[in-house]
């Protein structure tokens, strides 16, 4: 594996232990302001993984799978990264602070909203990290080194698609509560 793969893993797991960070430190420390500190540094994880991979191409790498995915998480962690966080705290409350409303399972037409939601969601991250591809392809400037980021702006915008209609098809066949 290389750096910008590590980097992404690293992102990943700094994710994570910064929302850790913050929902313990505001729920169990009882430090509200210091809590909302961690849960800020998200986006810097998110800037810190912009800046390697531009700075990696721009040094003159030949795009990798890596450096696509690396789009592909950042798009996704901006679009996704509140929602994230919200569906941490709402459980971290319930499951550790035995505060709050058990967390429901969806069904219905009120899931395939939240589905369609959720696409709209994949839209957005879709276009950011489209734009953030594409700007890596003009940093480049040489369309052989940078085909794979093409080939994932493609396979991702078939993925969005499919996206869409699974959650379309929610309304057609809505879920039905498990018995």
């Amino acid at each position: 594996m290389n750096f910008i793969a590590w980097t992404i893993i690293a992102c990943e797991v700094g994710f994570w232990v910064v929302i850790l960070l913050g929902l313990i430190t505001r729920y169990i420390v009882k430090k509200e302001r210091l809590g909302l500190f961690f849960l800020a540094l998200t986006p810097v994880i998110d800037l810190i993984l912009l800046a390697i991979t531009s700075i990696d191409l721009y040094n003159g790498a030949t795009a990798t799978l890596a450096h696509a995915i690396a789009a592909v998480y950042l798009g996704s962690s901006i679009a996704f990264g509140k929602s994230m966080i919200r569906w941490a705290d709402i459980r971290f409350r319930y499951y550790v602070q035995k505060e709050g409303t058990k967390p429901v399972r969806k069904t219905g037409m009120e899931f395939a909203r939240e589905s369609l939601k959720g696409s709209f969601q994949h839209l957005l991250a879709y276009i950011i990290g489209g734009i953030i591809l594409l700007i890596l392809i003009y940093i480049m400037d040489d369309n052989s080194k940078s085909e794979v980021l093409w080939g994932t702006l493609k396979l991702w915008g078939l993925i969005l698609g499919i996206d869409f209609v699974i959650s379309i098809s929610y309304f057609i066949w809505p879920r039905l509560a498990k018995k």
